[in-house]
């Protein structure tokens, strides 16, 4: 079992839901995100002082698979988030220890089947 992280640009997050469709990945968790990286935020000043204001917004896409669906999930979100510029954002893949449904006690692949 694996868990994918991706975080990506807001306005990328329909195209990706798309791509990840068409690869037969339905359930994942998102949530709203803000950060910054290489591209930094926007500061501003207000009575002296510098206030960072920039935060980009971002979505988290987190994703429980199989070892099977590893490769086309990342390439999907790879290729819908994609935009050439800097913040297009990251995609983490991790190993999962146990998995465990809690309203069928399934565990790991089984688990998410369900």
């Amino acid at each position: 079992m694996k868990k994918i992280e991706a975080i990506v640009r807001a306005s990328r997050f329909d195209d990706v839901v798309e791509a990840l469709a068409e690869k037969e990945i339905y359930f994942f968790t998102f949530y709203e995100v803000k950060g910054y990286g290489h591209q930094k935020g926007e500061q501003r000043s207000y009575r002296g002082a510098v206030y960072d204001v920039g935060y980009i917004a971002r979505i988290k896409i987190e994703i429980l698979v199989s070892e099977n669906f590893v490769e086309a999930a990342t390439s999907a979100i790879k290729e819908a988030a994609h935009t050439g510029e800097k913040g297009d954002g990251l995609i983490y893949v991790s190993n999962l220890e146990n998995t465990l449904n809690i309203r069928t006690g399934k565990t790991d692949s089984a688990a998410i089947n369900s």
